[in-house]
């Protein structure tokens, strides 16, 4: 693994954490990693459910990314997304 497999594979750790920490810019962060595939896997579900998280919390470029991404998502991934951000806000 290169340096710059490492460096991305803690700020991932980093901006998890911090989310679970409740940090909207994290969540944010955690929305751009997932729609590009920088540091994880592309899943649209996953970049989907952190913007809204973050747009929940008043970040409104987080509203716009996760519009931009949903025209690229199917209805029943955008539902599976949704329902995850709505299950993590539950645990948390």
């Amino acid at each position: 693994m290169g340096r710059k497999d490492t460096d991305l594979t803690h700020y991932v750790a980093d901006r998890l954490a911090a989310a679970e920490n409740g940090k909207t810019d994290a969540f944010y962060d955690l929305g751009l990693l997932y729609s590009t595939g920088q540091g994880v896997d592309r899943d649209y579900v996953q970049a989907h459910k952190w913007f809204n998280l973050a747009a929940i919390n008043g970040l409104h470029r987080a509203a716009v990314d996760r519009g931009e991404l949903a025209r690229d998502m199917n209805v029943r991934d955008i539902a599976k997304a949704q329902r995850q951000a709505r299950e993590w806000l539950a645990r948390h």
